[in-house]
């Protein structure tokens, strides 16, 4: 299985969450867009509509609002462009208190004005040709020439043209807003001559004094952003040093603040029916629908295509799967997520499922075999003796009752295999003295061990754990029974017990054969013999040590096989005994 960072990272749920806010983030985002652009627009278009008819409502508004400190005497000019453009024209303040009205008698104010008269924050909607900076550039405020001035520059840009004309290079004299005379040839651009410019490049005392003023706002305003730019406005408000937008921000607001005390505040402006009602508002157009309709489609549709194919690339492994399970084999593992383990899973019962049934073919084939051989052998004996060639006498009754016993043997120990199976083999567990349970099952099998040395040691003759004592003196006798048929005549059969921290030890050791090394992961399987002829001289159901492996996981302990001078079998019980009892 991938680390946990790794199974999150792919896993489907995260996966389908992931898509599904994806989409829905897109969506929702996407319908927003076009709500609030649709709206903007549409608002804008209304506004821009209001005024497109008489263009000049606004912008003579915005010009008398740039030449004067105040809205005292604007009634004038407020009927002047009412009559140009058919319209009631109103003009309040912010707090929507009147200033001007070209009309008479009740009106209603809209909730939203036609525009906001201010000529330091111009509409660069209703003007598209507005400066950047927003500033109406006949706000000219401290900027303003002195008539001495004016004369003086005017002299000088008279004389800069007839030096042009004289070089054969038309040129035109201009005033701007603030009286200062500009000369510039047809076209603008700049052509090199041989004239003298420098009265004109130079700025007056008034306009020194002004471009002094708003550097020192444009400083301050620096200062307190803690920017370390710099900025100097010059002659035309043109900005040497740092062209950073916080060094612009600075000089626009430093702008605003040296003209606001030059111009009207800010005004709103209301287009009224000459009945005095509202514009009607204007619906939004079908271009706009249109769009607004085929962006929404063209979403949805968008989150319909990733939709299906991460559905179709969801249902691919799916339907390979199915496919796998009705024809009864194994699925190709093609990812790592939730479908990519229940694949795994898959694979992993069908495998289980052949070894199972390859185990009961096995146990099947085994326990027929484990049974014809006494059957068999009692059968031969009884035609034998039925047809007058064995006498039936004491030794052919032992015979018979031996392999009876055997057959009866087989039949426990595969009783106790089916409880296991089950679930059903049960234990009850007690005090129990180790020493005594060696000894009872060493004296149970002193009748077997005529021609072997059958020994027990026990470190701690005090030496208790909690466990059933029949079950484990099974176990035990298991071990040592199984010892007992593999050692030859002369060799020993040794118990071993201890102590080993909150664990005893029981050891059996034989002097026999031994156990291969390739063969001792396959020494407590069912019907498991290292005579792979399955003869039948060393006896045995070939189900004793798997039996011996059950009673001791049931008793939460463990078994394990080795090899020394002969076969080394342990097991190993908690003293404690088991914790489900």
């Amino acid at each position: 299985m991938p680390p946990a960072r790794f199974a999150r990272r792919r896993s489907l749920v995260v996966r389908l969450t992931a898509v599904s806010a994806l989409i829905a983030v897109s969506s929702i985002a996407a319908t927003a867009w076009l709500a609030v652009e649709g709206t903007t627009r549409a608002i804008r278009q209304e506004q821009g509509q209001a005024l497109s008819g008489d263009a000049s409502t606004y912008d003579e508004l915005i010009g008398y609002a740039a030449k004067n400190r105040d809205w005292n005497e604007v009634g004038d000019t407020v009927r002047l462009v009412a009559a140009k453009a058919g319209r009631r024209i109103v003009l309040t303040t912010a707090a929507r208190t009147p200033i001007a009205d070209s009309g008479s008698g009740a009106h209603t104010l809209p909730a939203q004005p036609s525009a906001v008269v201010d000529p330091l924050h111009v509409d660069p909607v209703l003007v598209p040709d507005t400066a950047p900076s927003g500033i109406d550039p006949r706000a000219v405020g401290p900027y303003a020439l002195t008539p001495d001035e004016r004369v003086s520059l005017q002299t000088a840009a008279a004389e800069e043209q007839f030096c042009l004309q004289d070089n054969r290079i038309p040129a035109e004299v201009r005033e701007l807003p603030s009286g200062r005379p500009v000369v510039s040839p047809p076209g603008g651009g700049f052509v090199p001559t041989k004239c003298d410019t420098r009265a004109l490049d130079q700025p007056t005392p008034t306009e020194a004094r002004a471009l002094d003023e708003v550097n020192a706002l444009v400083t301050t305003c620096l200062k307190r952003q803690h920017a370390s730019e710099s900025a100097v406005v010059t002659l035309g408000f043109v900005v040497t040093g740092n062209q950073t937008q916080p060094a612009k921000s600075c000089v626009d607001s430093g702008r605003r603040e040296q003209l606001a005390g030059y111009v009207a505040p800010p005004a709103l402006l209301f287009v009224l029916s000459q009945d005095g009602e509202p514009q009607q508002a204007f619906p939004l157009s079908t271009a706009n629908a249109e769009r607004i309709v085929l962006v929404t489609l063209g979403v949805v549709g968008l989150a319909m295509l990733v939709m299906v194919a991460f559905a179709s690339r969801l249902a691919r492994p799916l339907r390979a799967l199915t496919e796998a399970v009705r024809r009864d084999q194994r699925a190709a593992v093609t990812s790592r997520d939730e479908i990519g383990y229940l694949a795994t899973a898959f694979n992993t019962l069908v495998e289980r499922r052949e070894q199972t049934e390859q185990q009961r073919r096995t146990m099947i084939s085994d326990i027929a075999h484990e049974l014809r051989n006494p059957l068999n052998a009692i059968g031969g004996r009884l035609e034998a003796a039925e047809d007058g060639h064995l006498p039936l006498d004491r030794a052919l009754t032992h015979s018979l009752l031996e392999d009876t016993v055997l057959l009866q043997h087989i039949i426990e120990d595969l009783r106790d295999i089916s409880d296991a199976d089950a679930g059903q083999l049960r234990i009850h567990p007690e005090t129990v003295l180790v020493a005594d349970l060696v000894d009872q099952v060493v004296a149970a099998h002193a009748p077997d061990a005529r021609e072997v040395a059958l020994t027990a040691t026990v470190d701690d003759p005090d030496l208790v754990l909690v466990a059933d004592p029949v079950r484990l003196r099974q176990a035990i006798g298991n071990l040592v029974a199984n010892a007992l048929r593999y050692t030859p005549p002369g060799g020993r059969v040794t118990v071993r017990a201890a102590a080993d921290g909150d664990q005893v030890v029981i050891e059996v050791a034989d002097t026999g054969t031994g156990i291969a090394a390739e063969d001792l992961p396959f020494v407590f399987d069912r019907f498991w013999r290292a005579d792979k002829s399955r003869a039948r001289r060393t006896g045995g159901s070939g189900l004793g040590l798997a039996i011996v492996r059950h009673l001791v996981e049931a008793h939460d302990g463990v078994v394990a096989a080795g090899s020394g001078e002969g076969a080394v079998l342990t097991l190993r019980l908690p003293r404690s005994g088991p914790r489900h009892r």
